[in-house]
């Protein structure tokens, strides 16, 4: 199966190489990218083919990956319809719907997907969406491409995709931003930022990798580390009288409204 991604950035950039490095052959990949430095740039990193042509980038192609910004994709949706022939699309545009891109490119063989940035280190998890014309087969192959950076759940209504964004396409930035602070906490208990750094990143990572690897509930593993009357207990004790979680919550379902936002304001887009 021949596959071409249109847009060579950070995402597109993660998803081939997770793809070499799962078997596949750099000459059954070819990407579209306008950008010369780009162009150059993967030629040389993956010896795939890169042209600055979608019609010579979508040839010979059944599998065609939507890797551009969402502002971008209607214009590379209408210059993409004239050299479809029945290819699956995925679209890795946020915010898109899949009705949307139907509607211009003329296609109903369409799977939207939302991965998230740790696909640039194959450990990304993508929610997934297919239109009804989509068969089993081009689920698989829809599935095969994203399992090549991370982890996939499949969504029955795409309406769901809002809070996949919401909760794993933005997350990340909320693992960030704690661990930011923690850092920043360190700091200020006499670490140096290096020191605070390490401390605060290798314990979301060992934390992280404890809960996917335990089958006990999240809560029995916060539990085991709060011993009663001890410090840990002191500071769940102050994240609950300022009402963190609570208002990870709302930052969540913020995120989520946007993502809805986003959805009706690109699809709005005339052809």
């Amino acid at each position: 199966m021949n596959i071409c991604f249109i847009g060579g950035g950070n995402m597109a950039t993660a998803l081939i190489g997770g793809l070499l490095g799962q078997g596949y052959a750099a000459a059954q990949i070819s990407v579209v990218e306008i950008n010369a430095e780009n162009r150059a740039r993967l030629q040389s990193e993956f010896a795939v083919r890169s042209v600055e042509s979608v019609k010579d980038g979508v040839a010979g192609s059944q599998l065609i990956v939507l890797a551009v910004k969402p502002q971008q994709l209607r214009e590379v949706a209408l210059a993409l319809a004239p050299q479809l022939s029945g290819q699956l699309l995925i679209s890795i545009a946020a915010g898109i719907r899949a009705v949307d891109l139907a509607r211009w490119t003329g296609s109903q063989m369409i799977v939207r997907a939302m991965p998230n940035t740790p696909a640039l280190i194959q450990s990304g998890m993508t929610g997934l969406y297919a239109l009804p014309a989509v068969g089993q087969t081009e689920r698989a192959q829809a599935q095969g491409i994203l399992a090549a950076v991370g982890d996939t759940i499949w969504l029955h209504d795409e309406a769901m995709m809002d809070a996949v964004t919401a909760i794993s396409g933005s997350g990340p930035a909320y693992v960030f931003y704690l661990i930011e602070a923690l850092q920043q906490a360190a700091i200020s208990l006499g670490f140096g930022a290096e020191d605070a750094r390490r401390l605060s990143v290798a314990t979301f990572l060992g934390g992280s990798k404890l809960a996917a690897e335990s089958p006990e509930d999240i809560s029995v593993l916060r539990a085991r580390v709060t011993s009663k009357n001890g410090t840990t207990e002191r500071a769940l004790t102050s994240l609950s009288e300022h009402r963190v979680a609570e208002h990870l919550v709302q930052a969540a379902m913020a995120a989520a409204a946007r993502s809805r936002e986003m959805g009706d304001e690109l699809g709005q887009q005339a052809c």
